[in-house]
């Protein structure tokens, strides 16, 4: 899996500032990057990559190659200038293009008359336990697919490999094909992700039996949010194949159906992964709530024991405590009156007598059971 870094999506107050702005205005995020060219021109005997130093270097090798299929890569947005320019020169619409320079959008499809609109997600599930998602926008056309994207580095390399050694039929297919390569490399990228969220859940649940502490309930919590901001992407994406699958021919070659079915269908396995996660993480809860439980009752068990040993105890003490005068005031003695206090072994024998009490009853509780942890 190509490691690459996904920044920060927009903050809630960069977003809040646009409210009010004119539909189709280009706000750019104040961590944009400066853009940078790619393209990939190809054929069934021709193949040209280059990364070009400025839009008009890019525009002309588009143009010297009319009959090649074009991959046309923009990495960056902080150049309003010339996303205007990419505007008028692919006939971008306004609203079209606040989509893709605000990347927060949610994975769809807009089918025009000769082109497709795409918006995917990126999803990575980093080393702090946290799901990153960023923004991959697509624009087809008669012989180029358009990609925008926020940061320089994606998961697509695999895809521009085999591109390169020209393994496949992807040279020789049409364009769409390589719309078709981008989606399902970026679906099955999540497949990674998905399988680190279920190894943290079974560090978790390890977790459970062994310490667990309010810090591990906030780390299940998290992570049941991020599943489930995970679920909802994932939903969007499925919908999103699902609604290609339902295009025309004329947008979606015959022989191109099956392959993007295939997608449709890792889609449809991502959504019962993180179905049985999502299952999963509220187990989790439960299962803290109820080691919890289980523990403080251990707790009261073991309290409850030793107030019961004392109960007899502290009665046998109280009626001791009792100030009954052994010595009449008129005379003579209150022979009923706590003889045993004058005997010469009284505080032995009730000593001794307070022992076999205690250890009665510890036996009783022990042939109950009641003193075992199962």
């Amino acid at each position: 899996m190509t490691d690459y870094h996904i920044p920060k999506r927009l903050r809630p107050d960069t977003i809040s500032r646009k409210a009010g702005q004119r539909p189709g205005s280009l706000a750019l995020p104040e961590n944009a990057l400066a853009p940078r060219f790619f393209l990939i021109s190809y054929g069934p005997d021709f193949f040209l990559e280059q990364e070009h130093q400025g839009y008009d270097s890019l525009m002309h090798t588009f143009r010297e190659h009319p009959q090649a299929k074009h991959w046309l890569d923009v990495r960056g947005y902080a150049d309003v200038p010339v996303l205007e320019r990419m505007m008028a020169d692919f006939q971008i619409h306004p609203l079209q293009m606040e989509d893709i320079v605000n990347d927060y959008q949610r994975p769809k499809v807009e089918d025009e008359t000769d082109r497709l609109f795409i918006v995917s997600r990126m999803i990575e599930f980093n080393e702090e336990h946290k799901l990153e998602d960023r923004q991959l926008t697509l624009l087809t056309g008669p012989n180029y697919v358009l990609t925008f994207q926020s940061d320089y580095h994606d998961c697509l390399d695999v895809l521009r490999d085999r591109i390169r050694s020209g393994k496949g039929t992807i040279r020789k297919r049409p364009v769409m094909s390589l719309t078709h390569g981008i989606l399902d490399v970026i679906t099955d990228y999540y497949f990674p992700a998905m399988a680190k969220i279920g190894d943290y859940a079974e560090e978790l649940e390890d977790c459970l039996f062994e310490n667990p502490g309010r810090q591990l309930l906030t780390q299940i919590l998290d992570l049941k949010r991020e599943v489930v901001k995970l679920r909802r992407t994932v939903w969007q994406e499925r919908d999103k194949i699902n609604e290609l699958l339902r295009m025309d021919e004329e947008v979606i070659p015959a022989e191109l159906k099956i392959y993007f079915r295939d997608v449709y269908d890792h889609a449809v396995q991502l959504m019962d992964l993180v179905d049985n996660y999502k299952e999963t993480t509220s187990n989790l809860s439960d299962l803290y709530l109820s080691n919890v439980s289980n523990r403080m009752n251990e707790v009261m068990k073991v309290l409850t024991i030793i107030s019961t040993i004392f109960i007899p105890l502290s009665f046998i003490v109280g009626l001791y405590g009792m100030n009954f005068s052994r010595e009449n005031p008129r005379g003579g003695i209150n022979e009923w009156n706590m003889p045993e206090l004058y005997h010469p072994y009284g505080y032995v024998y009730l000593l001794t007598f307070m022992g076999l009490v205690v250890t009665g009853m510890v036996y009783f509780f022990y042939r109950k059971g009641w003193l075992s942890n199962k």
